[in-house]
């Protein structure tokens, strides 16, 4: 179902253990959401038999994640790109910054007036841009744009896998209640059940 808006912004800071499996801070909001590009890179590989595709494996390599917001904070900012306040309050951004990856959740309206629920579970962000523009006869506004990678992440789920999106519609059949209004308290973990 298409979908009609775009809101509820977070992050989660991400803490990794020696063996490199993330533990997720208490998800904190990032700022207003204006826009969220995501595309999708895929490894695929076709072995060819008997003149044909015999086989086609497709699987996630990474994605990108574009992000319009009306404001990034100097907190969101430090923690999202490595930029650090100074004895001034002054944000100072340097040749070396380099953030930590975050985990990134969401929520896009459909167009039935439910919500579809989004994770990334591990987003590396990049500097973010600045649009400056005098005001002339009419007010044009002028808003960051911050763009990250979307990784897998390491530790894996109950099957194995090692998962980079949770994706939910409140409206689906079976979804429970408790998954819908705590999708913003923390990042939601894959819940399977693990047949012997």
């Amino acid at each position: 179902m298409a979908t009609i808006g775009l809101d509820s912004l977070y992050y989660s800071k991400i803490t990794e253990d020696t063996d490199g499996e993330e533990t997720y801070a208490t998800p904190v909001k990032l700022a207003k959401a204006i826009k969220a590009d995501l595309s999708i890179e895929l490894a695929e590989a076709i072995l060819y038999a008997d003149d044909g595709a015999a086989v086609v494996v497709k699987e996630f390599k990474n994605g990108k994640l574009s992000l319009g917001i009306d404001d990034i904070g100097s907190t969101a900012a430090g923690d999202l790109t490595g930029a650090k306040l100074d004895d001034n309050n002054v944000l100072i951004s340097t040749s070396e910054d380099g953030g930590e990856p975050v985990a990134i959740g969401f929520r896009a309206k459909k167009s039935n007036g439910k919500y579809r629920y989004f994770w990334l579970y591990k987003v590396k962000f990049g500097i973010p841009a600045t649009n400056l523009q005098t005001k002339g006869d009419s007010i044009t506004f002028q808003t960051p744009t911050i763009e990250g990678t979307v990784m897998r992440r390491n530790k894996t789920d109950a099957n194995g896998n090692h998962p980079w999106k949770s994706e939910v519609n409140e409206d689906d059949t079976g979804v429970i209640v408790s998954t819908i209004t705590g999708w913003f308290t923390g990042v939601y973990e894959p819940e399977f059940t693990v047949i012997p």
